[in-house]
């Protein structure tokens, strides 16, 4: 009985040492959301000034491509991130799946990827089209625009996607960490309920 007593305890000092890690880990991450805001900000900052200048150079039907393009691209990143996470999960849960899975189950499941990988590859070909399309507002710009300027341009195009992936995966962890925060402090506290059921025992 002493032996149980001392490896319950052995545990749940393991566990308390775990909550506390993530729970540091966690605060590391969301300063770093934070940090990353700002960054977004900055970058959102940035466009404003970009497009209030292709809005003064250029023509309105170049001034709507331009603008067609920030908006799709958005789209089709945030889409891409989406589809991948997704397919990731469906995955970790079909090689997680015991022999005791039904077939229903793993059907769904296979189907469910099949749908997913079908999805990412239309997604991956909308952003090749994204891509082209890229080219030719540069192009457009490019007769407009002076070297700084369009160095500007560049910077915004490429951070907007680069900030959006980044915002994406710091999500991610957070989520993760929060999920694995809730599952330690809940069965820390099923041990500790567990325990003081003996001592009243």
């Amino acid at each position: 009985m002493e032996e149980e007593e001392e490896e319950d305890d052995e545990l749940a000092f393991k566990k308390q040492q775990l909550i506390d890690s993530l729970s540091r880990k966690l605060s590391v991450l969301r300063e770093a959301q934070q940090s990353l805001l700002e960054d977004i900000g900055a970058n959102c900052t940035l466009g404003e000034e970009v497009e209030s200048l292709v809005q003064t150079v250029c023509k309105p039907n170049e001034l709507d491509k331009f603008r067609m393009f920030i908006g799709d691209l958005e789209k089709v990143v945030s889409l891409l991130l989406s589809l991948s996470g997704r397919l990731a999960r469906v995955e970790n849960a079909l090689s997680g799946l015991g022999l005791e899975a039904s077939h229903d189950e793993r059907l769904a499941l296979t189907e469910k990827k099949k749908q997913l990988s079908e999805q990412l590859g239309e997604a991956r070909e909308l952003k090749e089209h994204v891509d082209r399309r890229e080219r030719v507002v540069l192009e457009v710009l490019s007769r407009y625009l002076t070297e700084e300027q369009l160095q500007d341009y560049r910077h915004f195009v490429k951070m907007k996607s680069g900030l959006i992936i980044e915002q994406r995966q710091l999500e991610e962890k957070i989520r993760l960490g929060e999920e694995q925060l809730r599952c330690l402090r809940e069965s820390l506290g099923m041990g500790l309920a567990h325990c003081m059921g003996l001592a009243h025992c």
